[in-house]
């Protein structure tokens, strides 16, 4: 059963891979739009592809040093399959961001026939992300069990997936926010031009953030979530029998099949609610995952397996929903905080944190309900059992979620190409259904993350020997306590570094935006081309120059603990981030695309409108937010997977702790 499975998983894994290369083969035959419109488009692809071979080329050296750390302490096994991961989660960003930056300007184009046409390019340009996501997860997971036949060197493959994952999402973050924010502080407050103006020296840094930022990270983010999520439900599976360790391979298998015929749902309908024909989409993949999840469950006591399926695809759903209602412009939280700008920018902040605070409560609810109800059918197998569901929609989520940058640059092409303004109406249309896309797809991901970070948590708890033997971990002894301390700390402490760093990138772009206006005569007049190269140049060394403390604070603080005060204090440590972690995220996530939604919904003629007080205001709003839901919030949910992956891949190494030790001993 488990070996059908995995071939199963790589035969699908190919077939899902050929597919999305089809669909790249039809975009690329499309229309790129006149020679300006190809120009900008060249700019961005060509700083989006320089700054991820920069960051691949910084990354390299750590890449190298951890695996022969795994190899010399562990075994050489497991070091090369972290390599794997990281190959593989490398792959997934780059293959995703070239086809984002390539299908943009096709969409601008597309555009002028309708919203149709430009619609259904963005979402299949997204749709290639995340089929490569699911195709290489598959190939990668499948195909080491088949070569290797060993669970445990499947931890090597997350490893090196999580530790990608979460420096795509700090490099990319970081680049994308200090471009963003440069760009709207000088820009819209200081020379009061639009958005996307081509007169703005940052606004191709700004556009090729969204690329390296809300593309390839969100991609590496979800390949790490998917992969690491299927792995440690197949080690929970491993007691219970083969076919417990093949279900959530088959449950991968289902989703990539059910997200290649959701794909074709998705279409306007006569009302053209954009929002609704993308959900289309999302329903009809997950009605056919759980079709496919009763087929591959079905046999005798097959409840216990197919409702905690069943609750996976719930939480789905409801992320979604939740997240658009404190997120999406028609809904009262974003009117609340839009409103609240009429009277300054500080009481828009006031709103907008209150927003972000109480939007934390209604997930915490379903995902805790989840972990209930789960646990009730088949233990904490039933609650990795329904992360693996949960993420096995990743290709249809991430799909929505990488049609957003696609829609923005658009927008910015279109922009920038002097394209009439019934063009600009569309990607506008589509534009701010891809802000939404973006934040529900962030709260998929977080709470994706949760569920997974709790059954990698269990099988920390399996890996090491100390806690195997006693199943039991006393939060009133004080080296757990002091582990629960450090483990809640962590993701304030490590949100704290990724704020400041976009904040120190957006103080040099603003600085060399404020420069170029000011020393290049007739920006303004449009007599004289910005230098667009010098701000992507700023971002990239920016960026890169941020990855080294978050991921030694990842990778180190679990190794510290677990050998200074024992496994039992590293389990409480993973304990207190994925609380605080999960909870941080959500409020950063939903609270920043909700002050970005306000921006919007005053900038649609409310409460004044463009240029007025209150749109002043909403610009400081979203600027605060910008970090909060593209950097900081998405970043958390790498820093609890890899603070668990590197845990699991050492559990074997720990001993006691040395503090215990001497302590007992004298």
């Amino acid at each position: 059963m488990l070996q059908f499975a995995a071939v199963l998983a790589i035969v699908v894994g190919i077939l899902t891979l050929g597919y999305a290369g089809v669909i790249v083969y039809s975009i690329m035959k499309l229309d790129a739009g006149n020679k300006k419109a190809e120009e900008v488009a060249l700019a961005i692809r060509q700083g989006a592809e320089a700054y991820l071979k920069r960051q691949y080329m910084t990354l390299a050296p750590f890449v190298v040093v951890i695996a022969l750390a795994i190899g010399l302490a562990i075994n050489w096994t497991i070091a090369l399959t972290f390599v794997a991961g990281v190959i593989a989660s490398a792959l997934a960003g780059f293959i995703g961001m070239n086809v984002s930056v390539r299908a943009n300007s096709r969409a601008a184009k597309a555009a002028e026939t309708g919203l149709q046409a430009a619609m259904n390019v963005s979402v299949r340009g997204g749709a290639v992300t995340g089929l490569a996501l699911v195709g290489l997860g598959l190939l990668g997971v499948g195909g080491l069990y088949y070569l290797l036949g060993d669970l445990g060197a499947l931890i090597g493959f997350g490893f090196g997936a999580s530790l990608i994952s979460l420096f795509a999402r700090v490099g990319g973050g970081i680049f994308t926010k200090a471009a963003d924010v440069g760009a709207d502080l000088v820009g819209k407050i200081e020379k009061g031009i639009p958005e996307d103006d081509a007169r703005n020296p940052a606004v191709i840094a700004d556009n090729v953030g969204d690329n390296v930022g809300d593309c390839a990270g969100m991609a590496a983010d979800l390949f790490e979530s998917y992969v690491v999520t299927m792995i440690a439900a197949m080690l929970l599976g491993a007691a219970a029998g083969p076919q417990f360790v093949a279900l959530p391979l088959l449950f991968g298998v289902v989703g990539a099949v059910a997200t290649v015929i959701g794909l074709s749902f998705i279409k306007l309908g006569k009302s053209g609610n954009i929002m609704n024909a993308l959900y289309k989409g999302v329903i009809a993949t997950a009605l056919l995952a759980l079709v496919g999840f009763f087929a591959v469950t079905y046999g005798p006591g097959w409840q216990t397996v197919f409702v905690p399926a069943v609750i996976g695809i719930a939480v789905t759903l409801l992320m979604f929903r939740i997240t658009e209602y404190y997120t999406a412009k028609e809904y009262s939280p974003v009117k609340e905080i839009a409103e609240a700008s009429k009277t300054g920018a500080g009481t828009n902040l006031i709103a907008g944190l209150a927003i972000g605070l109480q939007s934390t409560a209604m997930p915490a609810l379903v995902v805790v309900s989840a972990v209930f109800a789960s646990y009730y059918f088949a233990g904490m197998y039933g609650i990795a059992l329904a992360a693996a569901s949960m993420l096995s929609l990743t290709g249809i989520v991430i799909t929505l979620d990488a049609y957003g940058p696609i829609t923005d640059n658009a927008g910015g092409i279109a922009e920038m190409s002097g394209a009439p303004e019934k063009v600009r109406k569309v990607t506008d249309e589509l534009d701010s259904v891809g802000n939404t896309t973006k934040a529900t797809t962030k709260g998929f991901a977080i709470a994706g993350a949760a569920l997974g970070a709790l059954a990698l948590f269990v099988a920390f708890v399996q890996e090491s020997a100390v806690l195997r033997a006693t199943q039991v971990v006393n939060i009133l002894d004080p080296n757990v306590t002091i582990g629960l301390f450090i483990g809640a700390a962590l993701p304030f402490l490590f949100a704290s570094f990724l704020m400041k760093a976009v904040g120190r990138a957006a103080f040099k772009i603003v600085e060399e935006v404020r420069r170029q206006f000011r020393e290049i005569k007739g920006i303004m007049a449009r007599k004289a081309k910005p230098d667009y190269a010098k701000a992507v140049d700023i971002c990239t060394a920016a960026a890169l120059g941020e990855l080294l403390v978050p991921g030694l604070l990842a990778v180190a603080t679990p190794l510290l603990v677990g050998f200074l005060l024992g496994p039992a204090a590293l389990a409480a440590l993973l304990a207190g981030a994925i609380a605080s972690g999960f909870l941080l995220a959500l409020m950063m996530s939903t609270g920043g695309a909700a002050w970005d939604n306000a921006k919007k919904y005053v900038e649609d003629g409310n409460y004044g409108g463009k240029g007025s007080d209150a749109h002043k205001a909403a610009i400081v709003g979203d600027t605060v937010g910008d970090p909060f839901k593209d950097t900081a919030g998405p970043s958390l949910n790498s820093l609890i997977k890899v603070l668990n992956t590197v845990s699991i891949v050492f559990a074997a190494a720990l001993g006691t702790g040395l503090i215990t030790l001497v302590v007992v001993g004298g």
